[in-house]
């Protein structure tokens, strides 16, 4: 039976971490204009709150990742959604979204659609790359899917799951081209020298595994290449962990951290070390070569790694259906196989080129009105 509704145009959302607030906040730009009156509710990020959505929690409570990581802050998030479940029960939003994290947001949606609040989940789990179990889980949880990879809704539809292809939100926000020298001038860095883009994750826990190795890869490259420059974009509740770690480092004072700005960063250089996740596929949107890395703890991996249905880990080799930049994972991620890897493609015009040119027929596939397609897949669920 209802609750007492709050208002009859409430969404509630929830993204649980910085990829997370941008996909919501394109979700966002498509249901303002379709329904200006509703209030938008939940957890979110500083892209959603621009946008006049109402946070009930800090989204950083929720951007844990690894199954260790996750036991040890268990009980903080499981109240997180207990309470959340038990607000939104009571304020009966007309439509709950939940914007990836699905280990935090299936269980929700299930329970808020087991009650009769429609729901609908942004981003289908990667059931073709790992945990095909969890088909089951969204066959129960959301009432729609939206999809961002044209390949999804049809792998859903046999599983008897409603779909909708909407694009990928980061093929709109980031143009076909950039200019690299201005992103350097923008970031006060030698417009003629190379640039080598650092980026170890936005979580604390990647930032914990991968920053050493990262910094001490650079101090590698740098003694072969004096004339590197290198850049980091860290998120800013993270950047004190950040400094301290470099400071540690044999780099300390040779790499600039920058508050964000990961897409400037990253136009900004010739190539970039980057941790596994959303972030890989920035890179591949704006043509930029890489060296994909992950490390994590060894028994979050080796649960993690018995799962994967594909031999790709990065985004942009699953997309190409090829490995097309390397991946370094766990014990491969070595200081200086990292290093090697990087610098292999400032000798390599040639593959370069010919990555750009995947990489533009990649952003074409993947270019479409999100923010639109978004708001009348949401509308045919609220008229159903």
């Amino acid at each position: 039976m209802a609750g007492t509704s709050v208002s009859s145009r409430q969404f509630a959302m929830v993204a649980g971490e910085a990829s997370g607030d941008l996909l919501a906040s394109l979700l966002i730009d498509g249901l303002k204009p379709r329904w200006p009156d509703a209030s938008l509710v939940g957890i979110g990020g500083p892209q959603m709150l621009a946008r006049g959505f109402q946070s009930w929690w800090p989204q950083e409570k929720l951007a844990v990742r690894g199954y260790i990581e996750v036991l040890r802050h268990y009980a903080e998030i499981a109240g997180i959604r207990r309470h959340l479940r038990a607000r939104l029960l009571r304020e009966w939003p007309q439509l709950f979204i939940g914007v990836d994290a699905p280990d935090f947001n299936l269980d929700l949606e299930a329970a808020l659609r087991g009650r009769g609040i429609r729901t609908v989940h942004f981003v289908c789990p990667s059931i073709w790359a790992w945990r095909a179990d969890r088909i089951e889980k969204i066959r129960a949880a959301a009432d729609h899917v939206l999809c961002i990879f044209p390949f999804e809704p049809a792998l859903l539809a046999e599983q008897g799951v409603s779909a909708s292809y909407v694009g990928h939100p980061l093929a709109n926000v980031i143009p076909m081209e950039v200019d690299q020298r201005a992103a350097r001038r923008a970031l006060d860095l030698d417009e003629d020298r190379p640039v080598v883009a650092l980026l170890p994750g936005s979580r604390r826990s990647e930032l914990r595994y991968l920053a050493t190795r990262f910094f001490a890869a650079a101090a590698r490259m740098r003694r072969s290449r004096p004339e590197l420059q290198f850049v980091a974009p860290i998120i800013p509740s993270l950047r004190g962990e950040a400094e301290t770690l470099l400071a540690a480092s044999e780099m300390a004072g040779a790499i600039r951290l920058v508050d964000g700005r990961s897409h400037q960063v990253l136009a900004s250089c010739d190539v970039t070390l980057i941790a596994s996740g959303t972030a890989t596929l920035e890179a591949a949107l704006l043509k930029r070569p890489m060296v994909i890395a992950y490390n994590m703890n060894r028994v979050s991996w080796h649960l993690m790694h018995r799962q994967q249905l594909q031999p790709w880990v990065g985004l942009p080799n699953i997309l190409c259906s090829d490995f097309v930049v390397p991946e370094l994972l766990q014990e491969a991620a070595t200081p200086q196989a990292l290093a090697d890897a990087t610098l292999a493609w400032l000798d390599a015009p040639e593959r370069v080129a010919a990555l750009r040119q995947r990489f533009t027929q990649l952003h074409g596939e993947l270019l479409r009105d999100t923010p639109t397609l978004c708001a009348d897949a949401i509308e045919k669920v609220l008229q159903a």
